[in-house]
């Protein structure tokens, strides 16, 4: 990293140079060519690594003008040289101001492009603590307002209170929604250890996770095996996925969950059987934006699933599922690992819920 005591250094040493070719100049009449241009050189080098002041600047050129000047006049007075030689004084006098100029123009980009960089980093901190704060000062009083509204509904069975109850415990649902995933997507921002996970089992379980939420027709089905991810950010955008499938679909519609390697990486789908996407929509959702209306209609879940892809260098997916419906999910590239072929497909009945899981 460089110093103002590399600086001086670096000026000193340039000195040093510098006085023994004009030294080589005087006296060597004639042969004044290799140290003039070792001299002018020198002082573009010094000059573009370190940063000199306008005063110490021109003070140099001044000198370096003056003496080498002094020297190639005298030289073509005496007659060791031609006077028509002398005109690369101005020359490289001209160069030299040129390259200044640029170099000076250097310095004040990568000045502002610093100021920008301290500037974005401070409002993105800025940003990133004011969702944070607000995503956690807000559950409590969600909490609170929804414990109020159900103590309301046990002690009024009234039609018109019910109604009214139902439509308020909505609506807290959307916010704490909103609110969760705020606060997800700011914590996608931050650095997650990643470890070898099953993707089989973790999809497998999360099938399992949301089987009792909905009356679908839940199913599973993956040959991903063994990758290396951070299971909770894949969690969160396969949330994101399985809750927008549950809203766009009517009890006893399929919702799968399907994994599946390539040569070329692998893919994570939620498949459903609902009303499908307009092909209009697709450019918006691959965007992040929302492509149709939404529970929320913020569109975080689609950043979500979004940032989740970017952190694993690979894209979401969107496209429509076998007979109708969704196929939305996303695709990491990653080579498949050495070694033996996985074993056949095995069907498993969990006891505790009525989906069905298949490994392969």
């Amino acid at each position: 990293m460089r110093t103002s005591s590399t600086d001086r250094l670096l000026a000193h040493l340039w000195i040093v140079f510098t006085a023994i070719n004009v030294a080589l100049m005087w006296f060597l009449p004639g042969q004044e060519t290799v140290p003039f241009h070792l001299v002018w050189i020198s002082l573009a080098l010094v000059y573009g690594f370190t940063t000199w002041p306008l005063s110490g600047m021109v003070a140099a050129l001044v000198a370096v003008t003056t003496t080498t000047g002094v020297i190639l006049a005298h030289h073509a007075a005496v007659g060791e040289i031609r006077w028509e030689e002398t005109a690369e004084e101005p020359l490289m006098t001209v160069i030299f101001v040129v390259m200044a100029w640029h170099v000076h123009r250097r310095h004040v980009l990568l000045h502002e492009m610093r100021r920008i960089g301290e500037a974005e980093r401070d409002r993105a901190h800025r940003q990133e603590l004011l969702v944070r704060l607000a995503s956690h000062e807000l559950r409590t009083p969600l909490t609170i307002a929804r414990g109020y509204t159900e103590l309301l509904r046990t002690t009024h069975d009234d039609p018109p209170t019910l109604a009214d109850t139902a439509v308020v415990l909505d609506e807290l649902d959307k916010a704490t929604r909103i609110a969760h995933r705020l606060l997800t997507l700011v914590q996608l921002e931050q650095q997650h250890p990643v470890r070898p996970v099953d993707l089989d089992l973790e999809l497998a379980r999360i099938a399992r996770r949301w089987a009792p939420t909905a009356d679908r027709d839940w199913s599973c089905r993956s040959g991903i095996g063994l990758t290396r991810v951070n299971p909770e950010r894949l969690e969160a955008a396969l949330d994101c996925l399985i809750e927008n499938a549950v809203k766009f679909t009517g009890p006893g519609d399929r919702i799968a969950l399907v994994g599946r390697r390539d040569p070329a990486g692998w893919t994570v789908e939620v498949i459903d059987s609902g009303e499908g996407i307009p092909p209009e929509a697709v450019p918006d959702l691959l965007a992040g934006r929302p492509g149709r209306p939404t529970a929320t209609g913020t569109g975080l879940g689609w950043a979500i699933v979004g940032a989740v892809a970017a952190t694993l260098d690979g894209r979401m997916t969107v496209g429509g599922g076998p007979g109708g419906g969704a196929r939305v999910g996303l695709w990491v590239p990653e080579p498949a690992p050495p070694g033996p072929a996985r074993p056949e497909p095995v069907r498993a009945e969990p006891a505790d819920g009525p989906i069905r899981l298949t490994s392969g």
